[in-house]
């Protein structure tokens, strides 16, 4: 099924369901992240209170956000896995909030925890972003199949805590993609239906890693699947630049344009009105490539 050079195919499913709802993949989307942490690399401590969590998710709102994806745990490399228990202490008031403000969003929660996914499930959750794909709960596959959420499947070799000691690869495509293939067939035996894939830039890689990977990332639609990109502000950008997070967006909307450019279907973005402007102009500038090719 792998091959170690360029892969390409002409298929990939184009919508999940969400609220009962057939949710589009027809043009790209923004997933507008919400951390509730008080230690994320880019804005830990911001909304840590519900009422400031829930006036962020009333703003990513405004800015046209797809999807709002709540976190309660820092997966930055060196951070430490909170308990399920704490997470859903965390978790369930924003997510109720939202839920009953804005009825009709669609929520993620980020979390590797099978007992938070259950949780979450019962409240009012749309999707599950599990940065550990399965592999820090054994639980994990299989209640996802039990609760019937789309599932973001992302690679990730290791806990955050030690994921960026020393990352090496024989053959990073290859090897992403048999942990996907592994994975993938577990979730549809567990009953799984919608499974979205996240390459996970920043988790276990270096920054060549991470920009083979963005350049290579259409390879990977030979599973049939939507691609969601995270490289928001991360360090692959703002080492790359010799800045920071805070002076990262820039360099973040530039790649977000080759991101499009190569498959992907959902941005995860903390700069919502940046990442929508910049799908919106690709777009067009695509319209007319396929115009005059």
């Amino acid at each position: 099924m792998f091959f170690e050079g360029k892969i390409t195919t002409n298929f990939k499913k184009q919508s999940i369901i969400c609220q009962k709802k057939v949710f589009e993949f027809n043009e790209p989307k923004v997933m507008g992240i919400l951390n509730i942490t008080d230690d994320s690399f880019f804005d830990g401590g911001k909304y840590t209170d519900t009422k400031h969590a829930i006036k962020k998710a009333e703003s990513l709102i405004e800015e046209g956000v797809d999807i709002i994806d709540i976190g309660a745990c820092s997966t930055r490399p060196g951070a430490k896995l909170i308990e399920a228990k704490e997470e859903i202490a965390k978790i369930l008031p924003v997510l109720e909030g939202i839920r009953k403000e804005f009825p009709k969003v669609v929520i993620s929660i980020d979390t590797v925890w099978s007992e938070v996914s259950k949780a979450v499930a019962d409240n009012g959750a749309d999707i599950i972003n599990d940065i550990s794909g399965g592999t820090f709960d054994k639980a994990m596959l299989e209640t996802i199949g039990a609760i019937k959420l789309p599932y973001v499947l992302t690679h990730c070799p290791a806990i955050p805590e030690t994921m960026q000691t020393n990352p090496s690869y024989d053959n990073l495509i290859l090897e992403i993609s048999k942990f996907f293939s592994k994975q993938i067939e577990s979730l549809y035996q567990y009953g799984a239906t919608d499974i979205i894939l996240d390459l996970g830039f920043g988790f276990g890689k270096t920054a060549e890693n991470n920009f083979e990977l963005l350049a290579r990332q259409k390879e990977f639609e030979i599973f049939g699947l939507p691609i969601l990109t995270g490289i928001s502000r991360k360090s692959m950008i703002y080492k790359t630049l010799n800045t920071n997070a805070q002076q990262a967006l820039n360099g973040t909307t530039f790649l977000h344009a080759f991101a499009l450019q190569n498959g992907a279907d959902i941005l995860r973005v903390h700069d919502v009105k940046e990442a929508k402007e910049c799908i919106t102009l690709f777009r067009n500038y695509n319209k007319h490539i396929k115009q005059w090719n």
